[in-house]
């Protein structure tokens, strides 16, 4: 490497001086990474350049808290990207050996090197690299773990669609299969929902129900026991052959707790005042209630 050298530079100079064979170095060491340079600035909006020469700076400088606080943010930003992590881990090992590469050229050129300080100088960015290295993965999880639970969170949500249609009337309507973490999850949102809205009559609609397990039924069970428990009264509608064999084959019985109809469009021909304008079928329609029952 052709590089520019005076006795007169510190370590953040040269590296200054020479940024232009420090990037081609880099480069050349992280082949993998070499190719993808315009799609992950075009995927994550990321600087790998431009980011890997502010780290090095910041490495000889030993900015501890600055490699810190880098490190958080380079974690988010590929968190927040779809790009690969094992494209971060070589560009990282590249930007660690290119650094040592051009450490060991600046220290060759200087008068009266003091052996001792090199090393206790290498050992020290090595030590800044590895913090980049656990910040980064730390910020990067951290991120990714938040963005799951929101995600789980809004998943809950939506899995438990409670539809007013009145001022004391809503309509749940059940879809896919129920399985005990749902059942629980309905169970807590229901009630909740309940004493929140103040709802009078609760029309539950199982006629999307694909599969439930057993231990689910249970739930349901305890579900309705709460229901009746806040003073609402509950209307299941839709009830599959197989889902009603479970039941009989549990030996349980809803008993007075509940109503049953055959489909929602029964039930809502009774609740909907007669004279409003709103029909059944368009309350069907524009919830997207499927009713099969």
């Amino acid at each position: 490497m052709d590089l520019i050298f005076s006795e007169t530079q510190d370590i953040k100079e040269f590296l200054s001086e020479n940024r232009s064979e420090f990037e081609d170095k880099l480069l050349a060491e992280a082949s993998t990474v070499r190719d993808k340079i315009d799609e992950i600035k075009s995927i994550g909006n990321i600087q790998l350049l431009d980011n890997a020469y502010r780290l090095t700076l910041l490495v000889v400088e030993e900015e501890t808290e600055k490699v810190i606080e880098f490190a958080g943010y380079e974690g988010k930003a590929w968190a927040k990207s779809s790009i690969p992590l094992s494209f971060k881990l070589e560009w990282v090992q590249a930007i660690r050996k290119t650094l040592w590469i051009f450490l060991y050229e600046f220290d060759r050129n200087k008068e009266n090197n003091n052996w001792e300080d090199i090393y206790i100088d290498g050992s020290r960015i090595n030590e800044l690299i590895d913090e980049f290295f656990k910040g980064f993965f730390i910020s990067y999880s951290n991120y990714k773990d938040e963005l799951i639970e929101q995600q789980t969170k809004l998943v809950e949500n939506l899995s438990v669609p409670i539809i007013p249609i009145s001022a004391n009337i809503s309509i749940l309507p059940l879809i896919g299969k129920i399985d005990t973490y749902r059942a629980n999850i309905i169970e807590e949102k229901v009630l909740m929902e309940i004493g929140k809205i103040r709802v009078q009559t609760l029309i539950m609609d199982m006629s999307g129900i694909a599969e439930m397990e057993t231990d689910a039924i249970h739930y349901l069970m305890k579900l309705l026991d709460g229901v009746a428990m806040m003073g609402c009264s509950t209307i299941i509608t839709g009830l599959r052959p197989e889902i009603v064999k479970n039941i009989v084959d549990l030996d349980i019985s809803f008993g007075h707790r509940v109503e049953t109809q055959g489909t929602l469009q029964q039930v809502l021909q009774n609740y909907i005042n007669p004279h409003s304008k709103l029909e059944v079928n368009d309350v069907i329609t524009g919830f997207n209630v499927s009713d099969n029952g």
